[in-house]
């Protein structure tokens, strides 16, 4: 789309209201992700109809209507709430004369711009393709349409066809690096297991403090902007447990309502860091009138992933947001912070500890001195705190995995 941001194009936004979701929402939606695409949103246009119209989308009439808005405020482009097809876009810029873009489009934008990674940015040219090609489909039904013969052959349905076989082959290409990318993230994750590393996901809705909480919490250095889709990219960072063991804290893509499907499907290795995952933090805005609504589809989409059966924790971000006088109940399960003021770390800690899976104790154990070989295990294969030499051995404060706990549980102290 290239939105320029230091000389922001003025902008438009079109809702079609038929009653499948909450419109006046979408669109202040629409508008946060059109300012972090760098459009300047001076117009909003919204039309309630019981079904979309096929060839407009919104009605000839209502667009003719948007049309003299356009006009009179310079607007230079339109940014439609759902996904168009390419006969409904050639439609609608024949009657706005200005460019037209969906709401798919304009997240891909958003994504083509974020993605840092050689990973990320294969996913987003994926998803692109996979778009262009649909939509080059769409042209094909339109040329056919014409009925064939004069002016529908030649050059012009000659090109579609190279452009979809260019496309088809580079969606194959792009396939196939993604795929030798995941089967390496798939080799660190199992050796991550073996070596009893145990994994945190951090999730949620875009925007809701994710970034500021790993950089919080491990000093990554992420970028976390106040703007949708700040991070694209996976970022893991140790981190140590109250109880002394290490686990693996990852940053995932923040969702968003009625993300795009070959988005999904592009970023879902990404987003499948949090089905392998040993406990998911849910990361909640509280401050926000839409936060439950946003859980609710974090929590949907954990569910197509598979991970019903991972232990979550619902983390409660942005505290120094809402009145000190609101008093909102915590547990093990419910965790109340403010990740930019570092408050409520402590408790969310304790709340990782307590509902990892216990794979590794903490003890303190007398090994005798003639049982050196078992001292050994613990320090090859354990984390050493201290040692103190007394008569009868050694007595070692060490957190050690269940095999060898169960080997040391007659020198526990």
């Amino acid at each position: 789309m290239n939105i320029n941001s230091d000389n922001p194009t003025k902008a438009i936004l079109i809702g079609v209201d038929t009653g499948e979701y909450d419109c006046t929402q979408s669109l202040k939606e629409l508008e946060e992700l059109a300012m972090t695409a760098g459009a300047e949103v001076i117009a909003a246009a919204e039309q309630k109809r019981p079904s979309y119209d096929s060839s407009t989308c919104i009605g000839r009439g209502r667009l003719e209507e948007i049309a003299e808005t356009v006009k009179n405020m310079g607007i230079e482009l339109a940014v439609f709430d759902l996904e168009l097809t390419a006969n409904q876009t050639k439609n609608i810029e024949n009657i706005l004369d200005i460019r037209v873009i969906d709401r798919t489009t304009l997240i891909l934008d958003i994504f083509a711009q974020r993605a840092l990674t050689k990973e990320g940015r294969i996913q987003v040219e994926l998803a692109q393709n996979k778009y262009r090609l649909a939509h080059l489909a769409g042209r094909g039904i339109e040329l056919s349409r014409l009925g064939g013969g004069i002016g529908t052959r030649g050059p012009g349905e000659s090109k579609l066809e190279t452009d979809k076989r260019h496309i088809h082959r580079r969606i194959h290409t792009l396939e196939e690096e993604l795929s030798k990318l995941e089967k390496r993230r798939e080799l660190r994750r199992h050796r991550r297991k073996k070596d009893n590393i145990l994994s945190c996901a951090i999730v949620g809705y875009t925007n809701v403090g994710k970034s500021t909480l790993l950089n919080a919490l491990t000093d990554a250095g992420v970028l976390a902007e106040n703007k949708l889709f700040a991070t694209l990219d996976i970022t893991s960072r140790m981190i140590i447990l109250p109880d002394g063991r290490n686990v693996m804290l990852t940053d995932t893509v923040g969702l968003i309502r009625r993300l795009p499907h070959n988005l999904v499907e592009a970023f879902k290795s990404t987003l499948e860091e949090a089905a392998q995952a040993d406990i998911i933090l849910n990361l909640i805005d509280i401050s926000s009138d839409d936060g439950m609504n946003q859980a609710e589809v974090t929590e949907k989409l954990l569910h197509e992933l598979g991970c019903d059966g991972i232990p979550r924790i619902n983390v409660l971000n942005k505290a120094d947001l809402i009145s000190p006088e609101e008093v909102i109940p915590e547990d093990k399960h419910t965790v109340l912070i403010s990740a930019k003021n570092h408050t409520g770390f402590e408790h969310l800690l304790q709340c990782i500890s307590e509902n990892l899976p216990e794979t590794a104790k903490r003890g303190k154990f007398l090994v005798p001195y003639d049982k050196a070989a078992l001292l050994n295990k613990i320090r090859e294969e354990g984390k050493v705190f201290s040692e103190e030499y007394t008569p009868d051995g050694i007595l070692t404060d060490a957190l050690v995995d269940l095999k060898i706990y169960h080997m040391v549980s007659d020198y526990k102290q």
